[in-house]
């Protein structure tokens, strides 16, 4: 039997996590949580919520310019444009597969379970359903009219796109670009290191942010809410346990025990954040230091997966809409359902990976459909727990994705990926300046 290494971060993360269930259950259960009481006021509201927002916040901080810098140092690694065609087309393909084969595996399932049927529950809270952006929306925003803007307001798709261009416009200029190729090359390391020095805070981050979350969900909702709760994590389990695995291991033959093992961590991060954005920084570290995926493959498809590759959210909002439809008596029909899994592919690739962005996006499906809008608000109730859960899922859809393509190029490591110490990070690791003299 192994022995369990104390001082290894994925432990602290797992520690970390389970005493924010345990003392989010104690506030919440002890009715510790009710609006003006101190616990609320100073602890969920307080301390718990400033420490997880400045963790999340710290995360995003970097998300920009690392994508950027290791967008250009992956393409311009890449060096054959005709190979960057062959990468691009290779990833985008795949993450499509993976999305539709996700929303119709779990429409088809929700309507056979029946979930909503002869629930007559009605919430008396409202959502205002915002506008959600139309396909030609998406598309029209991929290109920037301002690129220094889109940065600002972390626009993925806009960002990738003009870190792309950058890139091949570095590699058609020739070897005159080389220095800015380099210190592209450079910044990345640097960003890679800030990724390392944020993770050390993310035991604490974990137990504020779960011990929140956890706090604040009423158990007498969540008990209403049961059956769809469940029916979603039991869709989200087979899809990451069965799908994902089962297309990994036919394409590049590796184990997938050692995969699972290799992501947990970086599940655990983004279960705790809820976001897939957020989460780019340590799922690159994951996939490259951890997984032996190439930087040239991983820059390019685990920022474009955490932006169009949301496996996750497809399947929450293919199961909410049978929920609120059966819960209204509507029946969807084929055509109905067809046009579930159309919308929610395209719902999901305008998702932002951000908290709960994915619930945002069913107003697009439901106005498709004509379901009442109200009906969102019970999905709402619940939404912040699954939420973590999608999240997980989308991001090991990214890493499974990125192993794919790596392995068809010629791009993975297998040692490293064999190697259960490649890339860990524990009380070894330190952050150290060197300071050189002459």
């Amino acid at each position: 039997m192994s022995k369990i290494n104390t001082s290894s971060l994925t432990f602290k993360v797992i520690a970390g996590m389970v005493l924010g269930v345990i003392v989010g259950l104690i506030i919440n259960l002890g009715g510790f949580n009710v609006d003006g009481s101190f616990a609320n006021t100073y602890l969920v509201d307080g301390v718990f919520h400033t420490i997880g927002k400045l963790f999340v916040n710290a995360l995003k901080m970097i998300v920009v310019p690392l994508v950027f810098f290791s967008l250009i140092v992956g393409v311009t690694g890449i060096g054959n444009l005709g190979k960057l065609g062959r990468v691009g087309g290779k990833t985008i393909c795949l993450y499509f597969l993976t999305t539709a084969v996700a929303i119709s595996f779990s429409v088809m399932l929700a309507a056979m379970l029946g979930i909503g049927e002869g629930v007559n529950a009605v919430s008396d809270t409202s959502f205002s359903g915002k506008e959600a952006p139309s396909f030609v929306d998406v598309v029209l925003s991929i290109i920037p009219a301002n690129p220094i803007q889109a940065m600002a307001e972390g626009q993925m798709l806009a960002v990738i796109f003009f870190s792309i261009m950058v890139a091949i416009s570095m590699l058609m200029v020739g070897r005159r670009a080389q220095p800015l190729i380099d210190g592209a090359g450079l910044a990345n390391e640097v960003m890679m290191k800030m990724v390392q020095i944020i993770m050390w805070c993310a035991p604490y981050a974990v137990f504020a942010l779960i011990a929140k979350s956890v706090a604040d969900l009423g158990i007498d909702l969540m008990i209403k809410l049961g059956e769809y709760a469940i029916v979603l994590v039991l869709c989200l389990m087979l899809h990451l346990f069965v799908v994902i695995l089962l297309i990994l291991k036919a394409f590049t033959g590796v184990n997938v025990k050692t995969f699972m093992k290799k992501m947990r961590a970086n599940q655990l991060f983004a279960f705790s954040t809820s976001s897939s954005n957020a989460t780019i920084p340590v799922t690159l570290r994951t996939v490259t230091r951890r997984l032996g995926v190439d930087n040239s493959v991983a820059s390019f498809s685990v920022p474009l997966g955490a932006t169009i590759n949301m496996d996750g959210t497809a399947i929450m909002q293919g199961v909410a809409t049978v929920f609120i439809a059966n819960m209204y008596n509507i029946d969807l029909g084929v055509t109905g359902y067809a046009t579930v899994v159309l919308m929610a592919v395209l719902a999901s690739i305008g998702s932002a990976g951000v908290p709960s962005a994915g619930v945002i996006m069913l107003t697009l499906i439901f106005g498709q459909l004509g379901l009442p809008l109200d009906g969102i608000a019970l999905i709402l109730v619940v939404d912040r727990l699954l939420d973590m859960i999608r999240t997980s899922v989308n991001i090991t859809g990214d890493a499974a994705v990125s192993l794919i393509v790596a392995k068809s190029e010629g791009e993975f490591d297998i040692d490293v990926f064999n190697d259960p110490d490649a890339g860990i990070l524990d009380e070894d690791d330190s952050v150290s300046v060197d300071i050189k003299t002459e």
